[in-house]
């Protein structure tokens, strides 16, 4: 795939920017797109940025890799500890980046995929958006605005499928990396499962290098391991 070009968004960030570097120094892409709204103007809230930001992309080799490393877990907000504390404004800020913004993206970069040979899309998703996972209740929105993620991911490999047989579509557990994220909830953390972002990219690249068509649509941690839907 050296002749290819891989994409990521939200590269300003600490895990996207280690993403991004690891993928540079592999020397698998030709091309490491590094797209952010600090960085390159790309902003999950403003599809015209997204549409151009694709646009802009299209010009260069044959995109193989689309990785999506945005998120919102708090900024202002914590997250809701009882469903007390839901609000409108709260929930629909979490679904804006968490889920609109990745499936904007996916409706503007997926066409640039090949349709023969192998592709993957995958997005950061979070062991907490799991349904079936779910035991401590808590952190609606940010729960919530996974879970649908999760969904929009799904949807998307059903649907490349038809056209694309080998591409790859994931959502990709971190782990609790050593981010702003992270940050006000790292006190309870078991010593050891704290990652670096650079320890994470490089486990999630390794899990998505072992994926498979048959598993387009799933959701991975940092391990390998599938987490329920």
């Amino acid at each position: 795939m050296t002749d290819s070009a891989a994409v990521v968004i939200g590269a300003s960030g600490g895990i996207g920017s280690a993403l991004a570097d690891r993928l540079q120094t592999s020397g698998t892409y030709a091309v490491v797109h590094r797209l952010s709204r600090s960085g390159s103007g790309l902003d999950l809230e403003d599809e015209t940025t997204i549409a151009a930001a694709a646009s802009n992309v299209a010009e260069g080799p044959p995109v193989r890799l689309i990785f999506i490393a945005t998120g919102v877990l708090h900024d202002g907000q914590e997250p809701e500890r009882s469903y007390r504390a839901m609000t409108a404004e709260h929930l629909l800020r979490d679904y804006r980046i968490n889920t609109v913004g990745p499936a904007l993206v996916a409706r503007h970069f997926a066409p640039l995929l090949p349709r023969e040979g192998r592709s993957v899309l995958a997005a950061l998703s979070a062991r907490v958006g799991s349904i079936g996972d779910n035991r401590l209740g808590g952190w609606h929105s940010y729960r919530a605005s996974k879970a649908a993620l999760n969904m929009i991911l799904r949807n998307l490999s059903i649907e490349l499928a038809r056209t694309h047989r080998e591409a790859i579509v994931a959502g990709l557990h971190p782990g609790t990396v050593d981010t702003a994220l992270s940050v006000p909830f790292q006190k309870g953390v078991t010593p050891g499962k704290l990652f670096t972002p650079e320890h994470s990219a490089t486990r999630m690249l390794e899990v998505l290098d072992s994926l498979t068509p048959a598993d387009s649509g799933n959701v991975f941690a940092f391990d390998g391991v599938q987490i329920p839907a």
